[in-house]
């Protein structure tokens, strides 16, 4: 463990308009201060009980100085220890930054939340030419504009589209349902932000983040993925690769993604130590500790401003002690109940590692949860059963509560998968290898082309990185791939019509593939050569 302590240095105290230290709300009767002995006592357990590397916690509570402490190793097989200093990727943790950035500009009336995009960034279009007149700078932070779960994710995660590409193919992407019928995460309309602010500002999503965010809190150890340092104090990057499919087994290596276009959607890289000054920033509607106002208590509020239900139940189960009743999205935040109180909240997921960071804002308590592990339950478990001391509540194993939830998702995904074996289904090929030979584009994505040696087909997804592969046989006029790296496999299915391939679809060999590998919203047309 190495831990930092972060003087408040009378943290929000003063300046007109500013919430003072005094207001803050004070500990009722149940609760009580976390202290570093509580928070060693409860990482430690998850690392001895769950498949966890490291970890790096931080706290922040009215009355006692803010806490950053790491716990375990950077890199399993390696003995650099987590710290208090060291970066991990907060993935869509970003995304709170991003709508703080708007913030920024709507407080400045260079932009306005409910402003379509189109009068900032003409060349900006939807699927349907109705929505696009319609679609706000609200619209693409909440995801509720009809695309589907991670539709155009395709083109981000492991490709090599520019941003302008992504934002033009945009139009090609048809919605799942109607615009604002309900809430499906996306994103690729993140990215569509954090052009605005390029186009509004005159400054790169990061360059504008960093001048703007960053620097006036102090987060000198925060930095966008386009700054990242290969020699700096950063985690590594796990998963559990045992058979049959990944989030099994053993934990091991897996690689970084560090690509700089998710910069607006998750391109942060945090430390423990940095990120408390944003937390404060956020309990102070805006304000650093120094007194300086980044953005207003009105777009303080606006951010925090439930605008589409996610999710509701009939509340906590024994399962599942801290489910909401009624969970929303605002602009970059979740904003649901927990143990009776509102909570602020996001996660973030990137190869190897989950993040999460969580604010009860009327106890003026905010933490933040840093691994190195791509589990969500795991990083949720540890969230939760800080939450929990906070607040005084006991009686919830959130160790043991956590490996039941791990255990029963494996269950139900060897019941799914059939027992952990990928069988070829039944079927043939009506026409000759040759015949399925050929490029082929879909308007959004691009091009796949697939060739022949000998008896065998290969695909190139020709934007997509790691998107090499020899072709198995796999039932009626389909085949699957054997994709290298950290891409999903896939099934190819060729249409035939009057003896040619009239198309190609796509879709994830494995069901539990994650919603980033959007295959199935692929249509490819063969494209005459030359």
């Amino acid at each position: 463990m190495r831990d930092v302590t972060i003087s408040r240095r009378g943290l929000l105290i003063g300046s007109a308009g500013g919430i003072a230290l005094a207001a803050r709300p004070a500990w009722g009767q149940r609760q009580a201060p976390l202290t570093p002995a509580d928070i060693d006592t409860i990482a430690r357990g998850f690392l001895d009980g769950l498949p966890m590397a490291g970890v790096a916690i931080t706290v922040v509570q009215p009355g006692a100085p803010d806490i950053a402490r790491g716990y375990g190793v950077r890199t399993l097989g390696k003995p650099d220890p987590v710290d208090g200093h060291t970066l991990f990727a907060i993935a869509s943790n970003s995304k709170a930054f991003t709508a703080a950035a708007l913030a920024i500009l709507v407080d400045e009336g260079r932009i306005g939340w409910d402003q379509p995009v189109v009068g900032y960034l003409p060349e900006f279009a939807m699927y349907d030419p109705a929505v696009t007149q319609m679609m706000t700078v609200r619209d693409l932070l909440v995801h509720r504009s009809g695309l589907g779960l991670g539709q155009g994710d395709l083109m981000l995660f492991g490709g090599n589209h520019s941003i302008a590409e992504m934002v033009h193919g945009l139009r090609y992407l048809k919605p799942a349902r109607g615009f604002r019928a309900g809430y499906a995460y996306d994103n690729i309309l993140y990215l569509v932000a954090g052009l605005l602010i390029e186009r509004v500002s005159g400054q790169s999503w990061a360059d504008f983040v960093t001048a703007r965010l960053l620097v006036p809190l102090g987060m000198g150890e925060t930095v966008t993925v386009e700054s990242l340092s290969t020699s700096a104090n950063i985690a590594g990057r796990h998963a559990r690769l045992g058979p049959p499919v990944r989030g099994m087994g053993k934990l091991g290596v897996v690689v970084a993604q560090n690509d700089p276009r998710i910069g607006p959607a998750g391109g942060i890289m945090a430390s423990a130590h940095d990120i408390a000054a944003w937390l404060h920033a956020q309990l102070a509607h805006g304000e650093t500790a120094r007194g300086r106002r980044l953005w207003s208590e009105k777009q303080a509020t606006e951010m925090w401003q439930p605008q589409v239900i996610t999710t509701y139940t009939d509340g906590p189960t024994a399962a599942d002690p801290g489910r909401a009743v009624m969970a929303a999205y605002a602009l970059g935040w979740n904003v649901q109940d927990y143990r009776g109180h509102r909570l602020i909240s996001h996660t973030g997921l990137l190869s190897g590692q989950s993040t999460a960071q969580a604010m009860l804002p009327e106890q003026g308590v905010a933490i933040a949860i840093y691994t190195n592990q791509e589990e969500r339950l795991v990083t949720l478990g540890l969230r939760n059963a800080l939450l929990d001391r906070l607040l005084g509540v006991s009686g919830s194993d959130w160790i043991a509560l956590t490996q039941s939830r791990l255990d029963k998702q494996e269950r139900e995904a060897l019941a799914v998968i059939g027992g952990g074996r990928f069988e070829a289904p039944p079927g043939r090929l009506s026409l000759p290898l040759a015949a399925y030979v050929g490029r082929y584009r879909d308007p959004w994505y691009g091009d796949i082309i697939v060739t022949q040696t000998g008896q065998t087909l290969s695909l190139d997804m020709t934007r997509t990185l790691t998107g090499e592969s020899l072709l198995e046989r796999w039932g009626t006029e389909a085949f699957r791939t054997h994709f290298e790296g950290d891409s999903e496999d896939a099934v190819v299915s060729f249409a035939v019509k009057d003896g040619r391939v009239a198309g190609v679809t796509m879709k994830a060999l494995s069901p539990l593939a994650d919603f980033s590998f959007d295959y199935q919203d692929l249509a490819f047309v063969p494209v005459a050569e030359g």
